[in-house]
């Protein structure tokens, strides 16, 4: 599923698995998510010409050992992909990705939505990026990053603590496996 045309450009989300289904898209940009050491997809070979922006590092939203969280200049690198992207011409049409469509990307694309279109309210951001990816489950600590950074007023932050919310009651056992992954912060309320 694609955004429509009420936001700034044209979006998929979703993890590397299903990667192949969108070469033949039109994908003019690519934000590609990934743990650190893991090899890079080979389906971009079938992609034809595109900008992207690779970054590594877990999902993560609190410090673990061995893990790599996310960082500001990580948020930063995404975001200058993003102003890069909406001044450039012409039609755009972006994929954002990590492993499995859920956390890294759609925060990612969280963020840029709010910097495209700061007149979009974050309840109605987060609705459309839920659309399109209907498993979403925002990385907090991106979120928490990005609305520092943007300004937002911690609006972006309380429209993914509630998407948080409508997940866990609508699938409890992602409660579970969040807390078991080192989530708790994000699942603390639903335990």
């Amino acid at each position: 599923m694609t955004s429509p045309a009420t936001m700034p450009f044209t979006f998929t989300i979703c993890g590397i698995p299903e990667l192949p289904e969108h070469s033949t898209a039109g994908i003019t940009h690519v934000l590609s998510i990934l743990d650190p050491g893991y090899p890079d997809p080979d389906a971009f070979g079938a992609y034809g010409e595109h900008a992207r922006l690779q970054l590594r590092f877990h999902d993560a939203i609190d410090q673990r050992p061995g893990e790599e969280m996310p960082q500001p200049a990580h948020v930063e690198a995404l975001l200058r992909f993003g102003r890069d992207m909406m001044a450039e011409p012409g039609e755009k049409r972006l994929l954002v990705h990590c492993h499995a469509g859920v956390s890294r990307s759609t925060a990612a694309t969280t963020l840029l939505l709010a910097q495209s279109a700061p007149e979009i309210d974050a309840a109605t951001i987060m609705a459309e990026v839920a659309r399109i990816r209907e498993k979403a489950w925002p990385n907090l600590r991106m979120i928490e990053i990005g609305d520092a950074m943007l300004g937002r007023g911690g609006t972006l932050i309380q429209a993914v603590r509630a998407r948080h919310r409508e997940m866990a009651i609508k699938m409890p056992s992602l409660v579970q496996f969040m807390a078991g992954v080192g989530r708790e912060r994000e699942v603390t309320e639903f335990l």
